[in-house]
């Protein structure tokens, strides 16, 4: 049900609209963008499961010893998904009324770079040993990101982290002002001659301590350096949960939201206000609506 309400949202939209009520491209729309199809289910399932093989066939290539012996094999599958995931994106475009917008939204960009690191090597041919394109292929690793459209719940967390934003940026606010001011105190307290050799230092040393990570290569040797590590480290504890509080407490605000929001029986649309007098999909009064039996019913 969580997908079937993504897409009945995207369809809303104006960029994810079919760029023809009848035809090849509102029949291909129902397959890339719907699962409430067979067809579109499927798809889904495919490239659910290719986005998977793929990242594991580069984490595999990444192994010296199956690379040395397997390289041929996995360099094709890599080219195979690769293949298969530029002609979605192709798709996707090209059933679209405005392809561009698409092309420039979190998903276009995840699928754009699910090929693009594959499609460089073509035209930086003889550089395979370049850190540049190393990097270039450890990119595909980002295909796991093409799964958060199947996400039933992404979009309702995704909304919670824009609204705690601010607050979450206050935090990191004052986390930085803390790390700063124990920084510069412990550049004092300790100085260059126990490994606090400036103050961006100090700082690093401070972030770890109050993050609880504790590395250990730089660590306070006077009385009066160790005595502020431990306040910090109390500190760090009490103050580590404030921002999945902040989240967890958005996050329970909108899925009691969706729990208040009605659904038109008339046409099933889901996400009206609890004082929604008509169906902003099908027009249908909510009271009437109400007392009709839902559609397929």
């Amino acid at each position: 049900m969580a997908s079937v309400l993504i897409t009945q949202r995207r369809e809303r939209d104006s960029h994810l609209a079919p760029v023809a009520r009848e035809g090849w491209r509102r029949r291909g729309f129902g397959i890339v963008f719907g699962t409430d199809t067979r067809a579109g289910r499927v798809f889904d399932i495919v490239l659910m499961v290719a986005i998977v093989a793929s990242v594991l066939v580069t984490m595999l290539d990444s192994v010296s010893t199956l690379h040395e012996r397997y390289g041929g094999l996995l360099r094709t599958l890599e080219w195979l998904f690769t293949g298969m995931f530029a002609i979605e994106y192709a798709l996707r475009l090209a059933v679209l009324a405005r392809p561009l917008r698409y092309a420039r939204s979190f998903y276009g960009l995840i699928d754009l770079l699910a090929i693009l690191p594959s499609l460089a090597s073509l035209v930086l041919t003889g550089t395979e040993q370049l850190i540049g394109i190393r990097a270039l292929r450890i990119l595909r690793v980002f295909r796991v990101l093409k799964l958060a459209r199947y996400v039933g719940a992404a979009d309702q967390m995704r909304a919670a982290l824009v609204r705690s934003r601010r607050k979450i940026f206050v935090f990191i606010a004052t986390m930085l002002i803390m790390i700063s001011v124990f920084g510069a105190v412990m550049y004092v307290v300790e100085g260059p001659a126990h490994g606090f050799t400036s103050i961006p230092r100090s700082m690093y040393w401070a972030a770890v301590t109050m993050a609880t990570v504790g590395f250990g290569d730089i660590a306070p040797s006077t009385p009066l350096g160790q005595f502020i590590t431990t306040i910090m480290i109390l500190i760090g504890y009490g103050i580590i949960a404030v921002p999945t509080g902040i989240y967890a407490a958005e996050l329970t605000q909108s899925l009691n939201r969706d729990r208040m929001q009605r659904r038109c029986n008339a046409c099933g649309w889901h996400g009206h206000e609890a004082d929604a007098r008509y169906c902003h999909h099908c027009g249908a009064s909510m009271a009437t609506a109400a007392d009709k039996p839902a559609a397929g019913a």
